[in-house]
Parts: structure tokens; C-alpha cells; sequence
């Protein structure tokens, strides 16, 4: 088998998410949500990424949807030809969460050799393939699909449970059987999404039980399971399997050649039955008792297992070569950096302890959809990984410069890479009654880690100008819940329309990005001071963007809606042309051309209509305050806005600036809306009275300042903040967070 030849380090394999799992009668295909199926560049790109062996899809939903005597191999034949091509070898998966076309299922007596008829084509279709993987992850979907109701056929108990996954290990059997017949050198790549389960002492049975059922799949291949498995009575009691059942996989033991181990930060699992503590999301529970089930690393401050302790117990189990199948984060961008080196510098560990450890591999190399609420509901939450597909062609991100130096043996390089990750910092903890680590206590010690990492310059912070302000302190916040090390400076600290202070400022801190939130805002009274304005909009801007050339420094500036004139009824792209009413509106779009003139690394980021729950000062707030207040409200119907929610726009910058993006992008959350029907939608949400709120002309306001009647904003480089209803959603629910009540009271003692 060469597949299995020691290459003699540690190798890089990638993978696409490719999930088609059922629900109801509908059937959610990764592939043709992230476009893949209409994509066959994909493979180039992962080319060019450094990869050579890749998990990829020949799915029996996608091949022989309608039976298994009438294949349609088109697509099939044209990828797997062009793998070929570029010297990259597939995985090949046959079943991946899925089970299978409509015509069966995993209860099926017949799914077994259903899929292995089906498996036996596609070795005869494609003999050189040397790597299979039948079924992905059988325990997961067994459990996903017989024990908690998620996925077809939504039964929930102990029977139907471990029916389907008796069904899914016998058709890897007889799936490989049929292939070795075609190929005898196949091998077998058995994933599993291996976690560990931690409880309370009032609920240690039940996660011995699960500690011990996290195996099974493997077990019952190994053809382990007899009447000394720790399993064997709840096979037999709970779960009403016949012990011949059980006896086939004694006698037709097929071992995995490499054990392909999946491990997520919500793999390890925490038993509590103080249910109270959780939120009602977390309730469930056996037979016997009630209990919450919740991610361990929000509780546990010891005692997670992690990639090494995971990784040597199946090494200790086994004794068979090991690939980690599935490294993912679904994260902000430096995080699923830190995820993914964090699993590669493990493995190395592991392999210089002995552990035959094969691969490592980077999943969902294009992203993946709706995994946050377990592929349940086709909500379109998008997940990028190594490529971001919200644009017109998929854009590197940062991740896909630390995959080329993994691929090549080097070790990665980006500022962000030093700090921990979110899963070793204390603000992880969320519920406070584990330990005394996840105290309250313990997650302010938190606050002072970013003072110490700039403090004694251990690596490279973010620079935020105008600290103050609205954007200076999202920045703040959003750094702080990252982990990037930053510095804030006010107006007084740094007078950004000074080229001297600037020069020394950054030549002092030396980050390795400045966000620039400083500026003039006040729009009305720029026509009044037309010339302070052009100075802290225009020149300041200018002032960092030629130091930021000078140092190597990434530099972010903030534009606005308001360089356009509003005559028009399409949204504006990044190449419409500006054409500004106003004072302020000429600061910025002159800002704009001098900045990416000086600097064309740089990135410019035009935005709309902030709204956010850190702040007053903001139309959404304002409107909320009043009609709480039992006060009459009155807003524009004719002016028509793009609003951004300011916590979706500094995420998104962030990750702009760590992939080393630059130009003009713009960022606004998806829709468009008069302020007054802005106003009407933020009440509805929040279910506050909206009969004081009363709609005018924009004439009827007093403001000095010509404003466009049409500035809304679209993206013809990536749409990468969610739609506005989405948004206004978590704004209201941040601000419940934030002490709503207070927000009311404020309003009516106002």
C-alpha cells in the first residue's frame, strides 16, 4: 500500500467540507452551497497551497441519487481526472453524514450492501484510487441521527441509535471488501470525532458510558466487541442488539489502516446536573436523571484532554498509524491560525514521543455552512476557512499563507500568532460553578494579560488612534475578546494631524497595524470648520499612511457613505464614482485618494449609519431611549441608509487587515432602509411601543450639512457582513446582555 509509506515527517493533507445529511425530506449539500459542485478551480487553488493529499468526495447521494443502476459519474470523472493532473491523491469518502439517496437509509437492513454495490462501482470506475473512506464519522452520525433526533431519521433512542451505526461499520466492511476485490492495496481512513466526556461525581456513570461509547465504531472493526467489552451489557440491554450481530464483526474484523481522528474545541463535553447554571439549550438528560451538557472548555479550568492526551489514547488502544482528518475553528481569523498550529505543533510532540502519527488536515479549506446550529436549519451561516467565498471568486485568507509554510515543513509567521488562543484564556469560562478558576474573579485577571504582552513588548500590538470614540473603543473591546495585543491612544497621546508625533509614536510601539478611529465626525459642524476637518480626515490620515509605508506597517482608514452625491436608486460599488455634497464628505473621499496614493497597501474601508450596544451616541439607541421614554421619535422616510452594526465592522476589519487586504472595501450589513423604517424594525425587535415614533421629510430636519437622499452601500469584493435583520437581532440581544432595564431607566429619569 503505498499510501501508507512513511514520507518521514509530518504530512499536510486538506479536506472540503462535503456533508450531505438529510432532514425531513430534504436533502443539505455542502457542495452546492459553497459552490464546489459549479467549481472545479478549487483543486487549483489547493495546488497551489502546497497540499498533496486531499479528503474529497464521491458521494452515493451525488453519483446514484436515483438507484444504483443508473450512475451519472460526470462530474466525478472530470475532478478526480483533474487531482490526477496536479499530483494531488484523494481520500475518496462515499457516505459523509449522509445516509444515502432516498431510496434507503441508515436503518436500512439493505444499506450495507447497497453501499458496498455502490463502493464496488467507483473502484472499478477508478482503480488507482488507494484511499477510501466509506462512512464519515459513523458514531457522530448515528448519534446525530438515531439518539438526538437532528438529522433523518430523527429518532431518539438507544435502539435506532446503535442500529444505524451497526448498519454504518457492517457497509465499511463490506464497502472495503468489494474494493479490495477490485483493488487489493485500497486502504481504509476510518474517521471518528474523538472526544472525551468530564461530568460532576453525581454523574460519573453516565460519562464512563459515553467514554467508553466514543470507541464503538472502532471497536466493532477491530472486531473487538465480545462479552468483555465494557459495553457489552448496554449493547445487549439498552440497546437490544443480538449478540450475532455483534459476533459478525468478531468474524469479519477490518481494522482501519490509519484511525482518522477529528477533535473540536466542542469535542470535549461537561455533565452537570445543576441545570440552573445553563441555559435551557444545554437541558437534557438519560433515563434516570436531568443533566446540562456543555462544552468542558467553558467549565473546566484543569483537566481537558486536548490533541495530545486524545491522540495518545488511541495510539495506546490501537497501536495503528494516526492522521488527525479534521482541524477546524470556526472562529475570527487569528484564532483559527492558532487552532491550526496549535494541532500541528501537538502532533510534532506526539511523533517525537513515538506516536505514529501520519497527517494533519486542514478542513473546510473553502468554509463550511450552518454548523452552528448542527446543519438543522439552511440559515446560510457561513464559516470561511483557508478561502473565503463571499466575493466573486474565492479570496485567500491569512490561514492560507500558514498552510504553504506548514506544507513545506516551515513554521508559520504571522504578528497575531504568538498570543494564546481563546481556549487558553480565562475569558473562555462562561458559566462560574465548576471551580473557582472560572470565576468571575479569575476572568478579570484577564484584563491586565494584554497590558503585560505590550508592556514587555512580547510581541507586536495593534495601534488604535482615537481611542475615545465610538470606533476607538469597539476596537478596544474587539481586541480585548480576541487576544490581539493593542495599544489605544487618545487625541492628547497621539495628535495623528502631527507627522513628528507620528513618527515617534510608531516608531516606539512598532505594531504591526494601526487602526485609525481618530477623526473629525461631527458633520453638520464640519461646513462650519472646514479646515480642522480636512486636517484630522484628510491629513492625519495621510501623516500615518506615510509613516505606515516608511515601517512596514499595515495601515486601516475609515471612509464613509457620504462620498457619494445619492443620485442614483442601485447601491454604490467600491468603483462607483464619488461625487460628495458636503464638507466632511470631500475630507474623506480626498482622504481615500491621498491614502492609496501614498500607500496602496493600504486598506480603506467605507462604511454607513453605525448602530452598536457599546455606545449612546447612535441613532438606534437614541430611537430605543425615546420611545421607551414614552417620547415622541421622529425619523427620515426618504433618506435610505445601509446601516453596519459596529460590532460586525470591526470584525471584519480585523480579519482584513490579518489577511493583508488593501484597497477600498465596503462594509455595511445587508439591506437597505429609510431611518424611520430603521427606527420601526430596532422596536419591533426589541418589542418596545412604536406609535410615538413618527416619520418626516428629510427637509423637516435642521442640519446645516447636505446629505445624499441614497447612499446605500453594496460590496463587488465580498459581502461579508450578515444582513440587517440578522444584526438587529444580536444588537438587541447584546443589549439585554448590557443591562437593558438600565438602558430604559436612563431613558425615562432623562
Amino acid at each position: 500500500m503505498s499510501f501508507l509509506k512513511d514520507k518521514g515527517s509530518l504530512e499536510l493533507w486538506g479536506g472540503f467540507e462535503c456533508t450531505v445529511n438529510r432532514v425531513g425530506n430534504n436533502f443539505f449539500d455542502q457542495s452546492e452551497w459553497n459552490g464546489h459542485a459549479r467549481r472545479i478551480r478549487d483543486l487549483d487553488l489547493v495546488a497551489g497551497l502546497g497540499i498533496k493529499t486531499i479528503r474529497y468526495p464521491v458521494l452515493w447521494e451525488h453519483t446514484a441519487p436515483e438507484s444504483l443502476e443508473k450512475f451519472d459519474w460526470t462530474q466525478q470523472d472530470e475532478r478526480l481526472s483533474r487531482l490526477q493532473e496536479l499530483g494531488i491523491q484523494p481520500i475518496v469518502g462515499l457516505v459523509h453524514h449522509g445516509s444515502g439517496p432516498a431510496y434507503t437509509d441508515l436503518l436500512d437492513p439493505a444499506f450495507p450492501e447497497k453501499l458496498a454495490i455502490y463502493a464496488r462501482a467507483v473502484a472499478e470506475r477508478y482503480p488507482w484510487i488507494e484511499a477510501y473512506t466509506p462512512v464519515n464519522e459513523p458514531l457522530t452520525t448515528a448519534r446525530f441521527s438515531g439518539l438526538y433526533g437532528h438529522w433523518y431519521p430523527h429518532h431518539t433512542n438507544n435502539e435506532s441509535f446503535l442500529k444505524a451505526l451497526l448498519n454504518e461499520c457492517r457497509a465499511t466492511v463490506l464497502a472495503m471488501q468489494a474494493i479490495r476485490e477490485v483493488n487489493p492495496g485500497a486502504c481504509l481512513v476510518q474517521t471518528e470525532d474523538l472526544g472525551k466526556i468530564h461530568s460532576t461525581p453525581g454523574l460519573s456513570y453516565q460519562a464512563e458510558l459515553e467514554n467508553n461509547r466514543r470507541w464503538l465504531s472502532f471497536d466493532l472493526l477491530c472486531g473487538r466487541v465480545d462479552n468483555r467489552h465494557p459495553l457489552w451489557n448496554y449493547l445487549l440491554e439498552d440497546c437490544k442488539v443480538s449478540p450475532a450481530d455483534l459476533a459478525w464483526f468478531s468474524e469479519n474484523p477490518f481494522p482501519p489502516d490509519i484511525f482518522g481522528i477529528n477533535y473540536y474545541l466542542s469535542s470535549e463535553r461537561f455533565l452537570d446536573e445543576r441545570m440552573h447554571y445553563y441555559p435551557a439549550e444545554y437541558h437534557g438528560g438519560n433515563k434516570q436523571q436531568s443533566y446540562a451538557d456543555v462544552e468542558a472548555v467553558r467549565v473546566l479550568g484543569n483537566g481537558l484532554a486536548g490533541y495530545k492526551t486524545i491522540l495518545a489514547e488511541v495510539w495506546e488502544r490501537y497501536h495503528k498509524p494516526i492522521a488527525v482528518t479534521e482541524v477546524h475553528n470556526g472562529c475570527t481569523r487569528e484564532e483559527q491560525m492558532r487552532w491550526l498550529v496549535h494541532a500541528w505543533q501537538n502532533c510534532e510532540q506526539l511523533r517525537q514521543k513515538g506516536v505514529d502519527i501520519k497527517a494533519l488536515t486542514v478542513w473546510a479549506l473553502i468554509g463550511l455552512y450552518d454548523w452552528n446550529k448542527l446543519v438543522t436549519q439552511p440559515r446560510g451561516f457561513y464559516e470561511p476557512g483557508v478561502f473565503d467565498l463571499r466575493g466573486p471568486q474565492p479570496r485567500p485568507t491569512a490561514l492560507s499563507k500558514v498552510v504553504q509554510e506548514l506544507a513545506i515543513g516551515k513554521v508559520p509567521h504571522h504578528p497575531t500568532l504568538g498570543a494564546p488562543g481563546w481556549w487558553e484564556r480565562p475569558e473562555r469560562f462562561i458559566y462560574g460553578c465548576v471551580s473557582g478558576e472560572n470565576s468571575r474573579a479569575s476572568r478579570l485577571q484577564s484584563q491586565p494579560l494584554n497590558q503585560k504582552l505590550v508592556k514587555d513588548r512580547t510581541w507586536q500590538p495593534v495601534l488604535i488612534t482615537g481611542a475615545t470614540g465610538t470606533l476607538g473603543q469597539a476596537f478596544i473591546r474587539l481586541c480585548e475578546l480576541r487576544g490581539l495585543p493593542y495599544v489605544a491612544l487618545n487625541r492628547q497621546e497621539l495628535d495623528i494631524t502631527n507627522p513628528q508625533a507620528v513618527k515617534q509614536t510608531l516608531r516606539y510601539w512598532r505594531p504591526w497595524a494601526v487602526v485609525n478611529a481618530a477623526g473629525f465626525v461631527r458633520v453638520d459642524q464640519a461646513e462650519d470648520e472646514p479646515v480642522k476637518c480636512l486636517q484630522e480626515n484628510t491629513c492625519g490620515p495621510m501623516n500615518l499612511a506615510a509613516e505606515c509605508v516608511q515601517e512596514g506597517i499595515r495601515l486601516l482608514v475609515f471612509s464613509s457613505d457620504l462620498v457619494f452625491n445619492g443620485r442614483t436608486s442601485s447601491p454604490y460599488l467600491e468603483s462607483s464614482p464619488a461625487c460628495p455634497l458636503n464638507v466632511y464628505g470631500r475630507s474623506k473621499c480626498e482622504a481615500e485618494q491621498q491614502v492609496l496614493q501614498i500607500m496602496p497597501g493600504a486598506l480603506v474601508v467605507r462604511t454607513s449609519a453605525f448602530f452598536g450596544p457599546w455606545d449612546q451616541y447612535n441613532f438606534v439607541t437614541n430611537a430605543l431611549q425615546s420611545l421607551l421614554a414614552g417620547q415622541t421619535f421622529v425619523a427620515s422616510q426618504d433618506n435610505i441608509v445601509s446601516p453596519t452594526y459596529v460590532p460586525d465592522l470591526g470584525h471584519a476589519c480585523l480579519d482584513l487587515l490579518i489577511d493583508g487586504e488593501s484597497g477600498l472595501w465596503h462594509l455595511a450589513n445587508q439591506g437597505e432602509v429609510s431611518w424611520f423604517e430603521l427606527a420601526q424594525r430596532a422596536a419591533e425587535v426589541a418589542k418596545v411601543e412604536v406609535r410615538k415614533l413618527q416619520p418626516c421629510a428629510s427637509q423637516e430636519l435642521t442640519g446645516k450639512a447636505k446629505r445624499p437622499q441614497y447612499s446605500v452601500l453594496d460590496s463587488e469584493r465580498g459581502r461579508l457582513l450578515p444582513s440587517l435583520d440578522n444584526a438587529l437581532e444580536r444588537f438587541i440581544r447584546e443589549c439585554e446582555q448590557l443591562s437593558w432595564e438600565n438602558l430604559g431607566q436612563a431613558a425615562r429619569s432623562a
